[in-house]
C-alpha cells in the first residue's frame, strides 16, 4: 500500500478551492475552538466507521486534518484500507493551518475567553463543549473555606463551575496560611468567605460567588442547599458533618466527604439522599459522634500542611465527576491516604440497615 501523501495547509487550501473535501477529524470540543474555513467537522471515529456519509465515491480526493497531523494520518490510513484511493494528510494540522494565517471560522457561540480558558477541557471527549456548558450551569456548596475547602474550591473555580456557594463563620488567622491556600498574609483578620471569594474571582471571574459568613447549623443548612447540585464537606468538626448529612438526605444531594488528621486523610461520596438503601450515608460510617478527646481538630492535634491539599483535590475531582456523570464515584468506598507511607487504601462501605440517618427506621 502506497504511503499517504502529506500536504501543507496552504496546499490543502488550494486543493479545497478546487473542490476537494477538507475533513476535520478532531473531537467536537476541539471543533469548538475553531475550524479551518470550509472544513467538515467529523470526529475520527465517526469518519472511520462510515466514510460513505462524506462520499461514496472512493476516487474523490479527501483532505484530512486534526490538531497536529497525527490523528488525521491514522484516519487517512484507515480510509485507504477501506478503498479510498486519494486520501491526503495535512501536515501540522490545525496548529499549522493557523500559523500559516489561513482563514478559520468559529466553532461555537461561546466567547473567546470561554474557549481559551477551558480549551483543555474542550479537548477531552468526556467533557467537551457540552460538558463545559453543563459545568457553567451548575451550583456547588463548599462548607468551610479552610484546609479542605481552599483547594477544593480553587480547582472547582478553575474548572468553571457556574456558581460556588461558600459558607464559613471564621476569619483568616496567620496559623491558617500553612495549608489554607486561598488566604494571604494581607488578609489576616478578614472573614474567610470574603478572602476566598477574592482569590477565586481573581482566578476565574466567570464563576459566580455566593458567600455566607455563618456557622452551618440545623437552622441555616436548608437555605444553603437551595438549588445546589453537590455539597462539598470541608468542615472540621463532627456536629457540622452530621447536619450536612441529614440535610443532604432530606434534599437528595450527594455529599463529598473529606477529613484529615495529622498525616492521614479520608475521602468518600455519600449519596444515600438519591440512592436510599443502595448507597451509604455519613452515619453508616460514623453512627454517633466520637468523644471529643478521640477526635481532636487540627488546632489541637496538628496537621501536615500539604495533606488537606491532597484530600481537597480529591474532593474536587469527585465533585466534577458527579456533576458530569463521569467515571466511578467513591460512593460505597472510603479512600484512606497515608502521607508518610505515600499509600492509598480503600475500604468498602455498605448501607447500614440500622443506620440512624438513612436506615428504614430513620425519621
Amino acid at each position: 500500500m502506497a504511503d499517504i501523501e502529506q500536504i501543507t495547509p496552504a496546499e490543502a487550501r488550494r486543493r479545497q478551492a478546487q473542490g476537494s473535501r477538507l475533513l476535520d477529524v478532531r473531537e467536537p470540543g476541539e471543533h469548538a475552538l475553531g475550524l479551518p474555513e470550509g472544513a467538515l467537522p467529523l470526529p475520527r471515529a465517526a469518519l472511520e466507521a462510515n466514510p460513505s456519509r462524506v462520499t461514496p465515491d472512493k476516487q474523490a480526493e479527501l483532505l484530512l486534518i486534526c490538531a497536529s497531523g497525527r490523528r488525521s494520518q491514522l484516519a487517512s490510513e484507515s480510509l485507504r484500507a477501506q478503498g479510498y484511493a486519494r486520501v491526503r494528510n495535512v501536515l501540522g494540522g490545525y496548529e499549522a493551518w493557523c500559523a500559516a494565517g489561513l482563514p478559520t471560522v468559529k466553532g461555537a457561540d461561546e466567547d473567546a475567553d470561554f474557549l481559551e480558558r477551558y480549551s483543555r477541557h474542550l479537548r477531552l471527549p468526556q467533557v467537551g463543549l457540552e460538558g463545559q456548558r453543563q459545568l457553567a450551569a451548575l451550583k456547588v456548596l463548599v462548607v468551610g473555606a479552610g484546609g479542605l475547602g481552599s483547594p477544593a474550591a480553587y480547582y472547582l473555580a478553575a474548572a468553571g463551575i457556574g456558581t460556588l456557594v461558600l459558607a464559613d463563620d471564621d476569619v483568616v488567622d496567620r496559623s491558617n496560611l500553612q495549608r489554607q491556600i486561598l488566604h494571604t498574609e494581607a488578609r489576616i483578620g478578614v472573614p474567610k468567605v470574603a478572602s476566598a471569594a477574592e482569590a477565586l474571582s481573581a482566578l476565574n471571574p466567570r464563576v459566580r460567588m455566593e458567600t455566607h459568613r455563618l456557622r452551618v447549623t440545623a437552622e441555616s443548612v436548608d437555605a444553603l442547599l437551595a438549588g445546589v447540585d453537590v455539597v462539598v464537606d470541608g468542615a472540621d468538626n463532627f456536629p457540622v458533618r452530621y447536619v450536612l448529612n441529614a440535610a443532604c438526605l432530606r434534599h437528595g444531594k450527594p455529599l463529598v466527604y473529606g477529613a484529615v488528621h495529622r498525616f492521614e486523610g479520608q475521602v468518600s461520596v455519600f449519596d444515600a439522599g438519591r440512592r436510599r438503601g443502595e448507597a451509604p450515608c455519613y452515619r453508616c460510617l460514623f453512627p454517633e459522634p466520637p468523644a471529643a478527646e478521640d477526635a481532636p481538630n487540627c488546632a489541637e492535634a496538628g496537621v501536615l500542611g500539604v495533606l488537606p491539599g491532597v484530600v481537597g483535590l480529591l474532593q474536587a475531582t469527585e465533585t466534577i465527576k458527579l456533576l458530569l456523570g463521569l467515571g466511578e464515584p467513591l460512593s460505597g468506598r472510603l479512600l484512606h491516604f497515608d502521607a508518610l507511607a505515600m499509600r492509598f487504601r480503600e475500604t468498602r462501605l455498605r448501607p447500614d440497615p440500622a443506620c440512624p440517618g438513612c436506615g428504614p427506621a430513620a425519621g
